[in-house]
């Protein structure tokens, strides 16, 4: 596959892999890579595909894999087969998934393997939609190809006829333009090929998600149907990432730290939700009230780094929340709190429990 390449550990920084590049280790372990900051040894990437001749039922170059679908799983196959991959992280004081720079094979670059498509035949119909709705996405969007970029199985060859077709935009700018086009070419139903999720669609996420996200199903409906960054192309499902440069992320590693105080739940208005079509995800978060300790008065963001929680919600709305209540340092700026969502199933970001009584 031309959209990987050879690592050889040297002259390679921190930002030749973020959101939404893969990883393939020496072991043939495949990892998605989070967040757009990274030591300067490793990358920070959650565990997606292992080779399992037993139950893997993706094949790739006569290699059976298993997806491993939620942190659980993946933590405990880490901890059982590869502790390596489990390290401490001292910025964000906790045990994170990553991957050291020198266990890397290879690394697949989203947008190169869109170059590729475009360059030559596609070898299957996904591989057409796929073309099909990023030209879509470029023409409508007026931006260039090379903002494009094709993720998840597709991106490293895992994919079946059934597999959803995963698309990443870089650069704010860009994304804004892909994001106002894609609300437009939905709300006006034209003849695109593009929809939002039916009911049928939101039961079939949710089945996915309600083991990692617990939600009652009326709210994760109500949420999700009326967002933008998913819905269905050519009767196959899309879930689109926007994703700043990682110049564009106004910070680099290290220079703040992150300590987890402790999860609570907490109640307020979204004051601003201008970073939540991104990935990661911000909320400006006004009138915090928390139900529980450990508790804030600075409190005023949500964050995630977890799709799931893009378009959430919106500015006006009366949110209900919980999370990991994270103390932020800045070394450059005074020491405040942020709610870290998406590490836990009972995270959760929605508008129906905002009334639960304190504990």
């Amino acid at each position: 596959m031309n959209s990987s390449e050879e690592f050889s550990g040297k002259g390679h920084s921190a930002s030749g892999a973020s959101e939404c590049f893969y990883l393939e280790t020496h072991e043939g372990l495949l990892f998605a890579v989070k967040g757009l900051q990274h030591p300067a040894d490793r990358f920070i990437a959650v565990l997606r595909y292992v080779p399992d001749s037993g139950k893997g039922d993706r094949k790739r170059l006569g290699k059976a894999y298993r997806r491993l679908y939620h942190f659980a799983d993946q933590e405990e196959y880490l901890r059982t087969s590869y502790p390596q991959y489990l390290a401490f992280d001292p910025i964000f004081k906790t045990t994170l998934q990553s991957v050291p720079k020198s266990s890397i094979l290879r690394i697949y670059d989203p947008r190169r393997r869109l170059q590729d498509l475009a360059s030559t035949p596609p070898e299957s119909a996904i591989e057409k939609d796929a073309l099909d709705l990023l030209l879509l996405l470029r023409k409508e969007a007026q931006i260039p190809l090379s903002a494009l970029g094709i993720t998840g199985s597709l991106l490293i060859g895992l994919h079946n006829e059934h597999s959803d077709l995963d698309v990443v935009v870089v650069g704010s700018e860009h994304c804004v333009k892909v994001y106002q086009a894609l609300r437009r070419m939905l709300d006006t139903q034209s003849s695109y090929g593009l929809s939002r999720l039916d009911s049928e669609g939101i039961k079939e996420l949710f089945a996915q998600r309600v083991a990692d996200t617990y939600m009652p199903l009326d709210e994760f409906a109500k949420l999700e149907k009326r967002k933008v960054n998913q819905g269905r192309y050519r009767e196959r499902t899309y879930f689109i990432r926007f994703v700043k440069d990682v110049d564009e992320s106004g910070e680099a590693y290290g220079n703040v730290q992150y300590t987890p105080v402790g999860r609570t739940k907490v109640v307020g208005s979204i004051a601003d939700d201008r970073e939540s079509i991104f990935t990661p995800c911000k909320y400006v978060l006004s009138n915090a009230r928390f139900l529980e300790q450990p508790q804030a008065p600075d409190l005023n963001e949500i964050v995630s780094f977890r799709g799931r929680f893009c378009e959430q919600v919106r500015t006006g709305e009366l949110v209900y929340a919980a999370g990991i209540l994270e103390r932020v340092e800045d070394k450059q700026g005074p020491v405040c709190h942020r709610l870290l969502l998406g590490n836990y199933p009972e995270d959760t970001l929605e508008t129906s429990r905002l009334s639960e009584p304190a504990h």
